[in-house]
């Protein structure tokens, strides 16, 4: 199955790198305690599945899977706000499912 998802880069529309540095520590740390029912994970020491953080190309980012919004749908309003709030750009990607090479079969 595809999931939506999101990308918080944390740069804004203007081109300037996001401030605080420590931003997506700080975001993915008030999200931490929004886990699937089978993700024992201990939220003062792992991110949650559905925001987790990245550096891609040097920048600080945030993934935000759509699946938030089944735990609660106003994580998902308030992580996607945040950015909005911000002026950081925000795009929305998918997650692909790898398919299996049938030449290997």
């Amino acid at each position: 199955m595809i999931h939506k998802q999101f990308l918080i880069q944390g740069i804004t529309s203007s081109g300037k790198v996001f401030r605080p540095s420590d931003w997506i520590d700080r975001l993915c740390g008030v999200m931490a305690p929004f886990r699937p029912k089978d993700d024992h994970g201990d939220p003062r020491f792992t991110n949650s599945p559905y925001v987790r953080p990245e550096i891609i190309s040097g920048v600080k980012c945030v993934i935000v899977d759509e699946r938030l919004s089944e735990i609660d749908p106003r994580a998902l309003d308030f992580v996607l706000g945040f950015a909005k709030d911000n002026d950081l750009l925000l795009t929305e990607i998918c997650e692909l499912t790898p398919i299996s090479n049938p030449s290997t079969k």
